[in-house]
């Protein structure tokens, strides 16, 4: 059966990314498919129930500014916000917020119901559909053929899913749930290479057989910040989290289990992630630490259960058992759900463009966890990358591409395109250059331009950053102009241990209207020196990134490259010389030679 409608563009996967791709395309005025295996678990968080986190909590700001929905979301859903690293610098200062899991769920499949340009359907894709050389649309389960002018998959770890606990093992795309078989053999025959991932997560338990009063408690913040620049007001009464740790006794039993470790005795082909390690690997990997951390996460108002933080684990049952009774406060908990690995198939992404449209076939974009990321951030801000250049593609414009001087999403696809990852892939602050440039509260200033040329920001929000925007020089033009024994306040700001708060509350005839206002103002001065520094280092990079290369250079004609370079740089194909400089193995002298290649080149083209 062939579907009567022809789609402006097929979702494949209603997870993170596939949601916010779904919902700016058709916000955009499009036709969207959106196809799932599941209705009821939209945007469902498969492991960790929260938002945000260190430089995650960066990526949620700027979605927000270019008009997803995931700030928004967890605005309406959250259990308890934190600011982290506040006794840092700005430039690390990262929101996190506590989700109410099924609250979150519900919201968001409200959201997607409540857009009428979406056509949600529940099934499964199992071929990629191509015609000369562009992909035409898929066919699903239930044998209909959808046709479309442009695809999204973003299947996150449902692809041939194999879930592992002990020595049990059994197809799954994520506890609970069947995997994706067929759509990834399809991809294989178009010429796309595929790798094989592995994931984990932790028990969950039964909150009234937890003995708290051992742990230590950790509230939420007493003035929460929302994530989004829309949310004018949270309103919310805020549960805590609670913080205890394994000890030797819980790493002899792990210890003297490995061999029935699956990871440990070989059965999981996969690789892992670095950053959120089993607590196998972190008793191995780690044998120095006496103990490690455990936070004990509500999942919900509404729920007992309660998600074990740093105790992902793919252990038999009966010795995750023992594990969390050795562990304090746990001794008589009720295990509600085991932990478990999951291996997925998923696609290096150097095989994308930084518009994240496949190089081997055209219209077909990729995001999501299935460009070997992880975490529910940096899916959605793959999603929604996707579904703007979607929407270029469709009104026939240039890419749309975020580079890493604008915005942590912009490190993110550059880091995956042009570097690849032998590992699920994260975001930190570290991998930022300008990070500086880059913090999570003048995401708005940054991005909100973008989400109003695209009509996902309205008048009225754009017109309220603006206002701010020029409240914020305001500000800064007084500080410069009021004085005290001849030294303006813009240059007493600068100094160790006066804030904002100091020039207003010592009578110095100086107001500030706005608590948000203010800070920014401080941190734009007290950092102005390094702010200049980077806005330099940002001048050079925009000016690499300029010097574009073309598409139809044979990199083997390129005398004086080494034999990496040239199978990098034709596996890659970067578009400027900024983007070859940053392909792991390409030398500076592999650059030079490049340069003055492309400088022959373009005389030669010369009249």
């Amino acid at each position: 059966m062939i579907h009567d409608r022809n789609y402006d563009a097929i979702v494949i996967g209603a997870g993170h990314a596939g949601t916010e791709a779904a919902l700016s395309i058709a916000r955009a005025g499009f036709q969207v498919l959106f196809i799932t295996m599941n209705l009821d678990s939209i945007c469902q968080m498969s492991c960790n129930p929260a938002i945000g986190g260190l430089a995650k909590g960066h990526v949620v700001r700027e979605i927000d500014a270019l008009g997803g929905e995931m700030g928004l979301a967890i605005d309406q859903t959250a259990l308890q916000f934190r600011m982290l690293n506040k006794s840092k610098g700005p430039a690390v200062w990262a929101p996190r917020a506590q989700a109410d899991k099924k609250d979150y769920q519900r919201y968001m499949k409200r959201v997607v119901e409540g857009e009428p340009n979406i056509d949600l359907k529940q099934d499964q894709a199992v071929e990629l559909l191509v015609k000369d050389g562009k992909a035409l649309g898929v066919r699903t389960l239930m044998g209909i053929e959808y046709h479309a002018k442009t695809t999204i998959v973003t299947t996150g770890t449902f692809m041939r899913g194999l879930i592992h606990v002990g020595d049990v093992n059994f197809p799954g795309g994520r506890g609970g749930d069947p995997p994706s078989l067929g759509f990834s053999d399809s991809l294989k025959k178009y010429g796309f290479e595929v790798v094989r991932f592995k994931t984990g997560t932790p028990p969950r338990l039964r909150k009234n057989t937890i003995n708290f009063s051992v742990c230590e408690e950790q509230p939420g913040d007493s003035d929460p910040e929302p994530f989004s620049f829309r949310t004018e007001k949270l309103n919310l009464k805020q549960m805590s989290c609670w913080l205890t740790h394994t000890n030797e006794n819980t790493h002899e039993l792990i210890r003297k289990n490995l061999h029935r470790s699956p990871l440990y005795a070989g059965r999981i082909e996969g690789i892992g992630p670095r950053y959120c390690p089993s607590v196998e690997d972190k008793v191995v990997k780690f044998a120095d630490k006496e103990r490690h951390q455990i936070y004990l996460e509500p999942e919900g108002r509404d729920t007992e259960e309660f998600y074990v933080n740093g105790l992902s684990t793919s252990l038999p049952q009966d010795v995750q058992i023992e594990i969390v009774h050795s562990i304090c406060g746990l001794e008589d908990a009720e295990l509600m759900r085991f932990g478990y690995a999951i291996e997925y198939d998923c696609m290096p992404p150097t095989q994308l463009k930084h518009s994240l449209e496949t190089k081997r076939v055209e219209n077909l974009f990729f995001a999501g966890q299935v460009n070997c990321t992880s975490g529910y951030e940096e899916a959605a801000a793959q999603g929604l990358m996707a579904g703007l250049n979607v929407i270029h593609k469709l009104k026939a414009q240039a890419p749309f591409v975020l580079d890493r001087s604008e915005a942590y999403i912009g490190v993110l696809i550059d880091d995956l395109v042009t570097r690849g990852t032998n590992e699920p892939y994260r975001l930190f602050t570290s991998r930022a250059e300008f990070r500086l440039l880059l913090r999570q509260d003048n995401a708005d200033e940054r991005l909100m331009k973008y989400g109003y040329e695209f009509g996902l920001i309205s008048e009225g929000t754009y017109g309220r950053m603006l206002a701010r925007r020029r409240e914020v020089e305001s500000v800064r033009q007084k500080l410069r102009v009021t004085k005290i024994d001849n030294s303006p306040l813009d240059k007493i700001l600068r100094r160790s241990g006066v804030t904002i708060n100091t020039l207003v509350h010592n009578d110095l005839q100086f107001d500030c209207p706005d608590y948000f206002v203010g800070r920014q103002v401080e941190w734009d001065i007290k950092y102005e020196g390094y702010i200049k520094r980077q806005l330099a280092d940002v001048a050079k990079f925009k000016k690499l990134e300029k010097r574009k290369i073309q598409e139809s250079v044979d990199y083997s004609d390129v005398r004086g490259l080494s034999r990496e370079a040239r199978e990098k740089l034709g596996r890659i194909r970067p578009v400027s010389i900024g983007q070859a400089s940053r392909i792991p193995g390409i030398s500076s002298c592999d650059i030079s030679v490049l340069l003055v290649y492309l400088e022959k080149l373009s005389r030669a083209s010369c009249p």
